[in-house]
């Protein structure tokens, strides 16, 4: 009879723990969270998340979206001080990185090239001033990298989109080129940018 009553007590507590609702709740409850914290960032990263704004914003003809950043050297530069000079603006993705590095070189390289047409050159990242002073500095870099770490010019010129790496989804910049003719406005927009041969192409657009 003890013993009886003592397995019909087992039986019992083993039901009422299988039925504790502490994991089987908090279990959905996370997956809520985790998909509502993605979304708010997805939401949050980049004013186009669609790309449908991207479209009218760097539509050729259109107004460049104005600027104010400070270079490698904490130098503020402003885009309507450049107004009656061409502008190469080449966005991309991380300093001293070897894609990067490369472009960054190549316009290092044909630079005066570049000047003969009557344009500057810009590079933009996301990158910390200091980060942008040891990137110019140790490859010797002719002309201004510009600091937006709050992303706020990235995202008004459209390059801040998602990308994928194995497999893996991620915010971040598409190297992305736009120039800037002397009136302001965007005569060309170069997306998805492949390093070798973008100089060359650049400098034909530049007439």
């Amino acid at each position: 009879m003890s013993s009886t009553n003592q397995s019909s007590k087992v039986k019992k507590s083993a039901s009422s723990f299988s039925k504790s609702p502490s994991k089987k709740k908090m279990a959905p409850k996370k997956a809520s969270e985790k998909k509502a914290e993605s979304s708010l960032i997805k939401k949050g990263t980049s004013i186009f998340p669609k790309g449908k704004a991207v479209a009218s914003v760097l539509r050729i003809g259109s107004r460049a979206p104005a600027f104010s950043l400070p270079n490698e050297k904490g130098q503020v530069v402003k885009l309507s001080e450049l107004k009656g000079k061409k502008v190469v603006l080449f966005f991309y993705p991380k300093d001293d990185t070897s894609g990067c590095t490369k472009e960054a070189c190549s316009f290092r390289d044909g630079l005066q090239a570049i000047r003969k047409k009557g344009a500057v050159v810009l590079g933009v990242s996301a990158d910390s001033v200091d980060s942008h002073r040891k990137f110019s500095k140790k490859y010797e870099f002719n002309f201004p990298l510009l600091s937006d770490e709050s992303k706020a010019m990235i995202q008004a010129y459209g390059v801040w989109k998602e990308k994928s790496m194995y497999g893996r989804k991620y915010m971040g910049i598409e190297r992305t080129t736009v120039l800037i003719a002397k009136d302001g406005t965007i005569s060309h927009v170069f997306p998805k940018v492949k390093v070798d041969g973008h100089y060359e192409e650049v400098l034909e657009a530049l007439g």
